[in-house]
Formats: structure tokens, sequence, C-alpha cells
């Protein structure tokens, strides 16, 4: 008969500079670790080695490895000067909470994740919930449908945000104002994080407000120097992946079944988004939601972001589910794009003058978009006026000026092209993402 033994440590009392609170009251370090006596990778934890408790913020550099499971209470914080390094095929589970409480890994800034996981050997965040164990890429007790069961991985930087006010930097989405090791932006474009590779995301999005939830993967100000490629975000309740400025680049990302929208660009996002696939759930929202610089001023690059090579999958079951959403002076270039699945009701929309007129003024370009010829023509939406918006009545009216309406409809026909089921020349290349828990769950043949 196994035994199970526990053994907690706990340091002395540490206070996270910047007051790291939870209810106000000082956060201890505290680990706790369960030991299998006899190492068979047997009973409880299906694992060789422990489950490892982490609360708070880490005092000196760690190693994550696979033979463990490393279970997130409240909020893990790697700062300034720390590295974290999550080796292949590790798995990270949060535990449930809301407000406070809720489980989160945050890089702060200065602070460094070094998570480079393999197609064959992911590093996988998920849910104290999921039954998955050491050596398995999937559990079997959640599905698609299974959002909010924890926070979410939030990495942050010292790059260039473009914030209103024109201030420095700023608390990011998903970490309550009290605690600061939330502050993202700077000025620093080559600024570097770390490296994430080969890492699937599932079933998070805990809400810390009244219509605040954590995104599955949070980068605020993450700059040029850090690495993003092969990220999978399933099942969050909140957007999949959110771009708050800076100017990393990204490439072979898959978002399943998000709550909100899977690819959100804020900020004066200034980098280059490449080989992405999109599956919306039952509850989704948009495809890409993209805005802006919020200050008088784009940060980086002149705040343009570059979003290419993506295959995006709607769905017909909800009023949601859109191809796209372009608002607040957005600017950049949306190319090579195929997509399936939508209902005749889905549209490309630019909600406001701000961005009519950046589209206007050759600030934001649309090329080679192909729509699947079992969907009906993409519908092209436009609220605000059709030219010269720089007078502040212009600005703020939101009525439908049909002129532009046509002007945009016409445009999207020379960047639109309806093509035969599966018969695209553009999009995704969806077997760099075979490796991922959504191809393996949702059959959708990678």
């Amino acid at each position: 008969m196994k035994k199970l033994f526990s053994i907690v440590l706990v340091a002395s009392a540490l206070v996270f500079t910047g007051c790291f609170k939870d209810d106000d009251t000082p956060i201890v370090i505290e680990e706790t670790t369960i030991i299998n006596d006899n190492g068979s990778g047997g009973g409880d934890t299906g694992c060789a080695g422990s489950v490892i408790i982490k609360t708070g913020s880490l005092t000196e550099d760690e190693t994550w490895t696979a033979d463990n499971i490393y279970q997130l209470n409240k909020k893990v914080v790697v700062p300034n000067g720390i590295t974290l390094t999550i080796n292949p095929g590790t798995i990270i589970k949060g535990a449930p909470g809301t407000g406070t409480l809720a489980s989160a890994l945050i890089v702060a800034r200065g602070g460094t994740i070094n998570a480079q996981g393999t197609a064959e050997q992911p590093i996988i965040f998920t849910s104290t919930a999921d039954n998955i164990t050491c050596g398995e890429t999937a559990g079997t007790n959640l599905d698609q449908n299974d959002r909010g069961l924890w926070g979410g991985l939030l990495v942050l930087g010292n790059a260039p945000c473009s914030f209103s006010g024109d201030i420095l930097e700023a608390q990011i989405e998903g970490i309550p104002a009290a605690d600061t090791f939330g502050l993202y932006g700077g000025s620093n474009p080559n600024d570097s994080s770390g490296n994430l590779q080969y890492i699937s995301i599932r079933h998070g999005g805990a809400l810390i407000g009244e219509g605040n939830e954590i995104n599955g993967l949070t980068l605020g100000g993450v700059g040029a120097g850090t690495t993003i490629s092969n990220i999978e975000v399933v099942a969050n309740v909140d957007d999949g992946i959110e771009f708050f400025g800076g100017n990393v680049d990204a490439s072979n990302l898959l978002v399943w079944a998000q709550g909100d929208d899977a690819l959100d660009i804020d900020q004066a996002y200034s980098g280059l988004i490449d080989n992405a696939v999109v599956v919306l759930g039952d509850i989704s929202d948009h495809a890409f939601e993209i805005d802006g610089p919020e200050g008088s001023t784009p940060a980086g690059n002149e705040g343009s972001f570059t979003l290419q090579n993506c295959t995006i999958i709607g769905n017909t079951v909800t009023s949601n589910g859109e191809y796209a959403d372009y608002r607040s002076r957005a600017r950049g270039t949306t190319r090579n794009i195929y997509a399936k699945g939508f209902k005749e009701s889905s549209d490309v929309e630019l909600d406001n003058n701000a961005v009519s007129q950046n589209y206007l003024d050759g600030l934001l370009s649309f090329v080679a978009w192909e729509v699947s010829g079992d969907d009906n023509t993409m519908f092209i939406e436009k609220v605000g006026c059709a030219q010269n918006c720089d007078d502040e009545d212009d600005i703020n009216n939101d009525d439908i000026d049909e002129p532009f309406i046509t002007t945009f409809t016409n445009d999207a026909a020379a960047w639109t092209t309806t093509v035969g089921v599966d018969a695209n020349t553009v999009g995704a290349t969806t077997s760099e993402l075979s490796w991922t828990y959504s191809n393996a769950k949702g059959g959708f043949g990678f």
C-alpha cells in the first residue's frame, strides 16, 4: 500500500515590493510538497515526483520539471531579476478562485520566463479540476466548454505602449490596481521577457471584477527580444491572446472556443502575428478585435501591426461569431486570411470615425482574404463619417454614412475572393499546429 507524505515548507513572511497583497494581507511565500514515497509514478499524483503548490513571489531562480505537477494558488509572480525555467512536458494547474483570489502566473517587468516545450512534450497550463497527470497531454474530464476554472498567464515588459494621457506605464487588465507587479510599458522596444514555445493554456479566465476576466495569454508591453511561438489557448472566458502595446512577434498561434475575442490587439501593438488559427466556439465573439493607439501619438513603428497567414473558422450557433472588429484608430495590415463557417450576417466592421479615417488615409489595409464558398458574401460594415473625420462633431457621430459603406464594400470586392470549400490559397499552414490539444480533441485534421 502506497503512503503519501505531506511536507509544508513555509519561508519567513515576505511582502513583494510594490504591495503584493491579497485582501490587504501580505502573502507568505509557501510551498507544499506531496511526495509519493516509492517514486513509482502511481498513486494519486500519477507522477514520480511531487505536487508542488506555489503562492506569491519567487525569491530566486527556479526550474519546474515534468516529473512534478505545479499548482498555482492565487498569484505567482516572477519578479524583476528572477528567471523561471519550465521544462518540456511540465504541467501547471491553477486553483479556482475569483477576484483577488484568482490564480495566475505573472511575469513582471524585468522578470524572465524560459518555457520551451516541444511538439511531443508541450508545457500545459490548466485547471486543478483537470485530471491530466504527468506524461500526458490531455485529461479526460474537461472539454472546450469548461471555462473560467482558474486565471491565466500574463507576461509584462518594458516596451512602448500608447496609453491615454500619454503616460509611460499602466496597470494590466486582469490584475487589481493595488498589485503594482501588474505594471507594464516603458521605452525599450528590444526588451526581453524570455522564451515561450509549445505551450497550451486551457480552461482559464477567472473573474476578478464585474466584466473583467483574465485572458488566456496576456502580453503587456512585451518587447522584440522575447520569443513567442507555438501557443495554444483553449476555452478561456475572455480573450484568447491579447497584445497590449509592445512589439513582440508571435507565430503559430491557435485559439479555440474563447468566450470573447480570439486575437485582440490594443494600445498600438506594432509587431508581426504570423500563422494563426482561430476556431470559434458556441459563445465566441470576434476572431480579431483590433484597437489602435490610445495616446496622442502612436508608440513604436508608428503603432502599426501586421496580422497575416490566418485561418479563421466561424460558427452559426450564436448571434456573435464575427470575422473582425477594427476600432479606435486601428492602424496596420491584415492579409492572407482564409475564413469559413461564418453566418451570412457576420461582418468585418470599422466601428468608429477615427478608424474609418485611418482606412481612408491608407493607415489601415486589407489584402487577400478568401471566404469559403459555403459562406455567403462577407458583410462589410462601417459606422461613421465618410472622409475628413477631423471635426469633433463628425468624430462623435455614429450615424451610418452610406457613401462610405459603398466605398468600403467596393474596396472589399478587390481584397475578398470566394473560393471552394478548403480550396484556399491563403491562410495558415495548419500542419504547424498539429501538435495541439485542439487538433486532437476537435478533430480539425491539421
